[in-house]
């Protein structure tokens, strides 16, 4: 229970540091947020926790993949927040992922990737 707890601690300390940077920095906050925090610290937590190498393997390959739709929101999102304010660009930026992941997945069943 103990090791649980430390991992919440640990994963969400991470988020309000980033989150704290963020307020007085934008780029740095930027560098922080950008860099795959979450995703280390699951790999980490997956090898300590003696998961099978494949399922970390998997891991990782899944993410990149995940990674790629939601980046056209870091793009739309700075354009659409002046002019529909922050809720509904919001809003917009995660219909866009969506659409994204789903024309992706598309994609690359023509490789035989298959994300869902």
């Amino acid at each position: 229970m103990a090791y649980l707890i430390s991992k919440y601690l640990i994963t969400a300390g991470l988020v309000v540091l980033v989150s704290e940077l963020a307020k007085r920095s934008d780029r740095l906050g930027g560098l922080l947020a950008a860099l795959p925090l979450v995703t280390v610290l699951t790999l980490i937590w997956l090898y300590v926790e003696q998961q099978p190498l494949s399922k970390i393997e998997n891991h990782a390959w899944y993410t990149f993949w995940y990674v790629l739709p939601t980046l056209p929101m870091f793009l739309v999102f700075p354009f659409l927040l002046p002019r529909l304010g922050f809720w509904l660009a919001l809003l917009a930026c995660c219909a866009i992922t969506a659409l994204c992941f789903l024309a992706l997945a598309w994609a690359l069943r023509l490789w035989g990737v298959h994300l869902y």
